[in-house]
């Protein structure tokens, strides 16, 4: 994954928006809460939880092949806490993206020379 979408990511998780959006992870991102103490990983063929018992839980959504889990940004952000987030973000999954365009977001109104402007054929 680009550097420029993971500092996408930080900035709205940050932020708490982009409410009910799912982001997604390699699913051995929840191998660190196996045998943790206090700690239990449940499913069923599509959904799951991790929960730390007395202190967080977080419901995540688990792809056919389950090598990918997802949860929305709301939960990403309100359920997970602060110390747990960059370990999660290490296993963030995402498709290809224009780094140009996320800096550009990032950044509006920087001035950013991408080449001529080009009818898409």
């Amino acid at each position: 994954m680009s550097r420029e979408l993971q500092l996408l990511y930080r900035r709205a998780l940050r932020n708490g928006s982009a409410e009910l959006l799912p982001v997604w992870f390699r699913s051995e991102v929840l191998d660190v809460y196996r045998g943790r103490p206090g700690c239990s990983v449940i499913r069923s063929r599509s959904a799951g939880r991790v929960k730390l018992d007395g202190a967080w839980s977080l419901d995540f959504g688990i792809s056919a092949d389950d090598t990918l889990i997802h949860v929305s940004w709301r939960d990403l952000h309100s359920r997970l806490p602060e110390k747990e987030r960059n370990a999660w973000l290490e296993q963030i999954e995402a498709p290809p993206v224009s780094a140009a365009f996320l800096q550009m977001q990032m950044a509006p109104g920087s001035c950013f020379d991408d080449g001529e402007v080009e009818p898409w054929q």
